[in-house]
């Protein structure tokens, strides 16, 4: 039996976007395989996705109604597991699509099962009854893109099929929020000017990037929104965890990264993405949702006095200049194009095709 749980009543979600029909893309953001998972579709062009951005000028920055095809969502074997992905031909990701024969692979990882604070239970157990489509206390079962499908007591992947069941890596059934601070600078020379391409002769954006520990790939630095967080200071906590190493740090050095950071995350900001990631622990039952906030410091000067360094779930963290080239975790490549498209900085050597209405 389906249903879409929650308040059908209204038209929307308090707080969240409404649920609105959506154009169906295949987005492919990275133009090869990552060095720690195995994928199992070929990418689109680079041509291809800024066709795609030029096509949607009026969802560049707010994606609730973008709806993604996974492509990292079919990584085999599952992270951190030797466990195999059932095969999902492409005709047959889309839920609409009838097939009869799908019989996915189960799988929660032991970490989830053993009951940590930031984990759901499991859906049949005794005295759980989560409260999907709504906040449900503290925690928010809400998603960026609306309102989703529960099929016999779980939430069913917005996205299509992914050849896994369970909830794999991820702690809660449904959406799991995270929050993604992208934190960039003007690349300058010796001298402070700011350096442009030679080629497309836009300047060059920096952003901090981390080396992530779980599968060494480079990426924002993000992380999980906690129960009755608000989103903003998930932003900040997460950066300093992971970017400057604040839970290492004495009680008067933290203060001191505080009132630094004021300064940055308190500044004028503008929200790049909202919604549904294509993330490689997603399963049919639970997905990664994301908000990534650019914070730019124009003059250099707050990050000048900010040292970098690696803490909590990085492994290495450093300015990385902005391209095209860049392979990021996730989507996180493409939020990070999306910030050079609002700040008019280098992406791509190439300009792609001219697209049409």
């Amino acid at each position: 039996m389906l249903l879409l749980a929650g308040a059908l009543r209204a038209a929307t979600v308090p707080g969240f976007p409404p649920a609105v029909a959506v154009f169906s893309f295949t987005v492919v953001l990275s133009t090869q395989p990552a060095r720690c998972v195995l994928q199992r579709r070929p990418p689109l062009s680079n041509s291809s996705a800024n066709c795609w951005s030029c096509l949607h000028p009026v969802n560049m920055f707010n994606s609730y109604n973008v709806k993604f095809y996974h492509s990292k969502a079919f990584t085999s074997p599952y992270p951190g597991s030797c466990v195999e992905r059932s095969q999902v031909p492409e005709d047959k990701v889309d839920w609409l699509i009838e097939w009869k024969d799908y019989n996915p692979v189960e799988y929660t990882a032991m970490s989830v099962l053993a009951g940590p604070n930031w984990a759901d239970p499991q859906i049949n157990d005794k005295g759980f009854s989560p409260k999907f489509n709504e906040r449900d206390g503290e925690v928010e079962r809400r998603s960026l893109n609306g309102l989703y499908v529960v099929e016999s007591g779980r939430p069913r992947n917005p996205s299509g099929r992914t050849g896994l069941t369970g909830r794999g890596l991820l702690g809660r059934w449904g959406p799991n929020h995270a929050a993604d601070p992208v934190v960039t600078r003007w690349k300058r020379d010796g001298s402070g000017n700011k350096v442009a391409h030679p080629v497309t002769g836009k300047n060059i954006l920096q952003f901090v990037a981390i080396k992530r520990r779980d599968c060494g790939e480079w990426a924002i630095p993000g992380g999980m929104v906690d129960p009755g967080e608000k989103i903003s200071a998930t932003l900040k906590r997460e950066f300093e965890e992971e970017a400057l190493n604040s839970l290492q740090k004495s009680p008067e050095e933290r203060a001191e990264l505080e009132k630094q950071l004021h300064k940055l995350f308190s500044q004028e900001h503008f929200v790049v993405y909202r919604g549904y990631v294509d993330d490689p622990r997603n399963t049919d039952n639970a997905w990664m949702e994301t908000e990534a906030v650019n914070y730019h410091d124009e003059t250099g000067e707050t990050m000048d006095n900010l040292p970098l360094e690696a803490g909590d779930d990085a492994g290495i963290v450093k300015w990385v200049d902005i391209s095209e080239k860049l392979k990021l975790y996730a989507s996180h490549s493409y939020f990070i194009k999306l910030v050079t498209e609002k700040r008019g900085a280098h992406w791509s050597e190439d300009p792609g095709p001219e697209c049409c209405e």
